[in-house]
């Protein structure tokens, strides 16, 4: 598994064209699931776990690996289903999401796919496992479910959306209660996250549920006054998103002169690995890793000052 992540170069070659590459990887079953590759650190083979008191279910254990411990989630027990069996034959892969560090026991690691992402199609309505999804796309024509890492963390290890009261105390200097910022996200509960930390500005809100559904969106209301600043007051973007990556729909903003006025915020779990130099390519005004409310708050009422 060593050469699986290998020219990382290459690969941030893609940011921003829309495209992105996905390790794909098997749980219990047949059924193949995707992670965004820049979401990974390493693959490796499980190594020994050290079992914890009181830690979840959902939580099999802790690895030393090279000097930090990490929590080793299993994905198949997090999402409905049975307990991986054999963790001698198995492998994790280590992620970063959210500012920290965390192990994702899998069944077995395939291989590195590229694809564009409006290839990546929202998940199908309904309950059950789908609800585990953010997106779906068709390999060797098989589907390949990606999943919903932020509602899986969010679940085992919450956090909090609660904003600081002093941060909410400091007053915007104009009323804004004709506007409102408008938060996409392909994530639910990162949506909802966002909503419940930005909700105490007393600014009114609206979702969309990809880059693709707020463009759409946004260009609606801008045919309706000429400029879209009129209407909305700042927008709150995720960068992985099935349809339209936030890059891309920075990029759109940033060429449609209906649009180009508005302040682009990405808020992404991509803390890690995140290229700062991309952010200056589309033209997004500032970039929050998630999820810190109070950072988020803050640069809220920094744009909505400007």
């Amino acid at each position: 598994m060593a050469g699986i992540l290998d020219s990382v170069n290459q690969r941030t070659q893609l940011v921003g064209q829309n495209r992105l590459e996905l390790l794909l990887f098997k749980l219990n079953g047949r059924q193949r699931f995707g992670i965004n590759v820049f979401k990974v650190r390493e693959v490796l083979q499980c190594p020994p776990l050290t079992s914890l008191p009181k830690r979840n279910r959902f939580v099999r254990g802790v690895a030393h690996i090279r000097g930090q411990t990490i929590s080793v989630i299993d994905l198949s027990m997090a999402t409905g289903g049975g307990e991986i069996q054999d963790l001698s034959n198995c492998f994790i892969i280590i992620a970063e999401y959210n500012r920290s560090v965390q192990g994702f026991l899998v069944n077995s690691v395939e291989r590195i796919i590229n694809i564009n992402w409006e290839s990546i199609m929202p998940p199908p309505k309904g309950a059950g496992r789908y609800s585990y999804l953010t997106a779906v796309t068709q390999i060797d024509k098989e589907l390949v479910e990606i999943l919903d890492v932020e509602k899986i963390l969010h679940e085992i290890m919450p956090i909090s959306a609660e904003v600081s009261a002093e941060i909410i105390s400091e007053s915007l200097e104009e009323e804004l209660t004709d506007k409102f910022l408008f938060i996409a996200d392909d994530s639910s509960v990162a949506r909802n996250q966002v909503k419940r930390a930005l909700e105490g500005l007393g600014v009114p809100i609206k979702l969309a549920i990809n880059g693709k559904d707020a463009l759409q969106q946004l260009s609606e209301l801008a045919e309706e006054t000429g400029d879209i600043t009129d209407k909305v007051a700042l927008l709150i973007s995720d960068i992985e998103m099935p349809e339209m990556d936030g890059y891309t729909l920075t990029a759109e903003i940033k060429n449609n002169p209906k649009l180009a006025n508005l302040h682009v915020i990405l808020h992404t779990s991509l803390s890690g690995v995140f290229n700062h130099a991309m952010v200056d390519k589309v033209g997004a005004d500032d970039f929050i890793a998630k999820f810190n409310p109070d950072e988020l708050a803050t640069s809220v009422q920094k744009w909505l000052k400007v």
